[in-house]
């Protein structure tokens, strides 16, 4: 038994050493740590700045200032919790997580919608001449430069829409629409288009050809062929990433209403300027819970998506 043991240890000591070494793998990490080390070492990062004793003494201040008023007088946390009912009650609560909510769902139906249109010019597989099955001629090369055009702006397009974030998008849009909703949801909307047109494209090129050529062989058109088959059968993979992509709307809703967009993340930035800790703080875990069921609800969309595909 010690010998096999010790026959299985050297076999596994054998494939150890017979392992194959990546020098681009052992470069990178050595990159990163080096990069690691130098921007620990020239931002001035101290620990000393975190623990110094004024730093404590705001730690300390801070806690105490974030219990509801109520509580900081002494009358209990019954009081604290009527305290909250009474925000809830009001634009700030409820109503205001509606707003946010609603700016979310309509941000996300408009990405989907443009980045499903973008989808078939940014597929290679269709973005092409012949799609599927080749001509027995060779196509025209104007053609061919055609189709490689569109294929390469749509992809451009991609790379625009979503390397814009999400909060520059809203600012500009301020200037057109002012401070109302609709700047929130497009901004989310050209973001997220970006970055759904290029998982919808990807998924379209990773799908099994055979029925898509046997509708071509029929006679199908690109449109034909992208509602017929690839977009029915992308559809599950389509809807995974429509509501990871909700999740990020949800919160970013929040976000953008810092920009005095009404929606929770407004009625934050009020309370901060108004140096009104405990609501800032009740405010910012009322949408912190609304990130929490948004993505609650997403998990299981998405688990029961991948279960019926």
């Amino acid at each position: 038994m010690k010998e096999k043991l010790q026959a299985r240890a050297a076999r596994v000591e054998q494939l150890r050493r017979g392992r194959p070494r990546s020098r681009y793998l052992r470069w990178s990490l050595g990159i990163f740590v080096l990069l690691l080390f130098l921007s620990l070492f020239s931002g001035e990062f101290r620990l000393e700045h975190i623990l110094a004793p004024q730093r404590l003494q705001n730690l300390e201040r801070f806690l105490h200032e974030m219990l509801p008023p109520p509580v900081r007088r002494g009358e209990g946390w019954q009081a604290g919790l009527a305290w909250a009912g009474d925000l809830l009650a009001s634009p700030k609560g409820f109503a205001a997580l509606g707003k946010t909510l609603a700016i979310s769902i309509l941000a996300i139906l408009l990405a989907f919608f443009v980045a499903t249109l973008l989808t078939p010019p940014g597929t290679r597989s269709l973005a092409c001449p012949d799609p599927y099955i080749p001509a027995l001629s060779g196509p025209r090369r104007s053609l061919v430069l055609f189709w490689k055009a569109t294929l390469h702006l749509t992809r451009v397009a991609y790379v625009f829409l979503r390397a814009i974030p999400e909060y520059i998008w809203a600012f500009i849009l301020i200037q057109i629409f002012g401070f109302s909703a609709w700047p929130a949801i497009l901004a989310l909307a050209i973001h997220n288009s970006g970055i759904l047109g290029k998982l919808f494209s990807e998924t379209v090129e990773n799908l099994p050809p055979a029925p898509a050529m046997a509708l071509r062989g029929l006679g199908a058109t690109r449109a034909q062929i992208f509602w017929l088959d690839l977009f029915p059968t992308g559809l599950t993979r389509f809807l995974v990433y429509f509501f990871y992509r909700w999740e990020t709307c949800i919160r970013e809703s929040t976000v953008l209403g810092m920009l005095g967009i009404v929606s929770l993340g407004y009625y934050i930035r009020d309370a901060q300027a108004r140096l009104d800790t405990p609501e800032m703080l009740f405010l910012i875990l009322l949408g912190s819970g609304l990130v929490l069921l948004g993505d609650l609800l997403s998990t299981l969309i998405r688990y029961k998506v991948r279960h019926a595909s």
